[in-house]
């Protein structure tokens, strides 16, 4: 992709108060569509931006023992201050994101797709991954969800193994990004 194309403008900012309206219009967007708010934090699970942005505290609450410290991004487009998509960088892993979660989880609303943000997003990311002193990340697609592995396979993943998920007749194919 050429560096002037017009949607080579994004940063990864941790969310604030100043994106609270966007961060619930996306979940709207997202749930009205039908969507699952992956790498969005539990975003669909709240009805107010505050209950959100504590993470840790509510996810170490549902989770317990299985929790997972992550950190929470906003892809926000530089030239209008538009968020098009959310990230969760998940520092480590338990036994279901081991299978069914990966490293990181991404969603961009329908608005906004086949635009390259979600690449460009999860290019972006992977240095910070890096700076935590990962040395590789694993992330997972639905292998119906062609967009995402193209995402993942355009930021250098490569695949690992697929995961039939007993009961559900889903696979779930797992890649790996050497950092």
């Amino acid at each position: 992709m050429e560096s002037g194309d017009h949607h080579m403008t994004l940063k990864l900012v941790k969310p604030t108060a100043a994106y609270a309206d966007q961060v619930m219009a996306f979940r709207e967007a997202m749930l009205r569509n039908g969507d699952s708010l992956d790498g969005a934090a539990g975003l669909e699970d709240v009805d107010t931006f505050d209950a959100w942005v504590d993470f840790d505290r509510r996810q170490r609450a549902q989770f317990g023992e299985n929790f997972v410290p992550s950190e929470v991004y906003l892809a926000i487009r530089e030239e209008d201050d538009t968020l098009v998509g959310i990230m969760q960088y998940r520092l480590r892993l338990n036994p279901f994101l081991e299978k069914h979660g990966g490293h990181i989880g991404y969603s961009v609303p329908p608005v906004y797709r086949r635009n390259g943000y979600a690449t460009e997003m999860l290019g972006l990311l992977l240095p910070i991954c890096r700076e935590h002193g990962q040395k590789e990340v694993l992330l997972t697609c639905d292998k119906k969800n062609i967009g995402s592995r193209k995402v993942i396979q355009n930021n250098g993943g490569v695949l690992k193994d697929e995961i039939l998920e007993e009961g559900r007749g889903r696979i779930t194919q797992r890649f790996v990004i050497l950092l």
